[in-house]
């Protein structure tokens, strides 16, 4: 005899993020058309894909706002995602780097750029005839400290994914699942990030910090990569999954020939590995600064260098 019911199944991780994107689809639906700030990273080519797939291709316009601070690596993943699936794109010009504010690099530097960003994007939008301008926040940057976000919300930017409670997981599970490339990209915010708070942001120091990690993804380097720029010195987090491989005697002297290459006369190799925010930490600034962090010394633990 059959019981009177069945348990239900349990709800697995993609059944999570199908749930939470149908939330996303719902969003868009009501909206109609929708502006996206798109950088090309992982969370704005899938906001941008899902929009189009939802509204179609005159409900969307994705504009990137290219600038020094703006990896080129970037851009070519923003433009390859748009040409895949069909997402209208313009391009503007944003001049973040001639605010002097910005330019000093202080620790609430992203509500700067982003005041910049949306400042000229808004404006292009609307005279387009869009009146919903969307960024491509998640649920897990709420918990974060993100600066950027407060020049969001002065400009009344709407962030749907976090919204429908998308997390970084959910959405690289979704875009795996619809064949977006990005789904494996490894996260790639501006090139000031680099650059320790309090050190100017300037078109020299971008370049630099941007030659250093096109040589290091030339060499193999697939995962989280950053260079810190700290004067003469390069400081390189390389992926925890990595970092054994590229810490051997041979591929360590390789690391620092490449990024020597790009100008730096020191190149130390963190072994504590890529770790998000490590400036935020070293400032003392965020969740995760802790208690004393504004006053650690410059380069923490002792560091593989040259």
């Amino acid at each position: 005899m059959a019981p009177p019911f069945a348990a239900a199944a349990p709800e697995t991780g993609a059944d999570l993020a199908l749930a939470r994107e149908q939330r996303l689809v719902d969003w868009l639906r009501a909206r109609g058309r929708v502006a996206i700030g798109f950088s090309g990273g992982v969370d704005s080519a899938y906001l941008a894909v899902v929009a189009v797939d939802t509204l179609g291709r005159g409900g969307v316009l994705a504009i990137i706002g290219r600038s020094a601070s703006y990896p080129a690596a970037q851009w070519e993943a923003a433009r390859g995602v748009a040409a895949q699936f069909g997402v209208p794109v313009l391009e503007i010009d944003t001049d973040e780097l001639h605010d002097p504010r910005y330019a000093a690099n202080p620790s609430n530097r992203c509500y700067f750029c982003k005041t910049e960003l949306w400042t000229r994007l808004i404006p292009e939008a609307r005279a387009r005839g869009f009146d919903v301008v969307a960024d491509g926040t998640n649920a897990d940057d709420r918990g974060d400290y993100r600066p950027g976000a407060q020049a969001g919300q002065e400009h009344a930017v709407a962030s749907p994914l976090a919204e429908a409670g998308l997390t970084k997981a959910d959405i690289r599970e979704r875009s795996r699942v619809r064949g977006i490339p990005t789904w494996k990209q490894p996260s790639s915010p501006c090139l000031s990030s680099r650059l320790p708070y309090g050190t100017a942001v300037t078109i020299e120091r971008l370049r630099q910090v941007e030659v250093a990690e096109e040589q290091l993804r030339r060499l193999g380097v697939t995962g989280d990569l950053r260079v810190r720029h700290h004067g003469e010195t390069a400081r390189v987090e390389i992926d925890a999954r990595e970092l054994a491989a590229w810490t051997a005697p041979e591929a360590a002297e390789r690391v620092r020939a490449a990024v020597r290459a790009a100008g730096f006369a020191v190149v130390e190799i963190d072994p504590r590995g890529y770790r998000s925010g490590s400036l935020n930490i070293l400032a003392g600034v965020g969740p995760q600064s802790g208690t004393g962090a504004a006053h650690a010394a410059p380069h923490g633990a002792p560091l593989s260098r040259d």
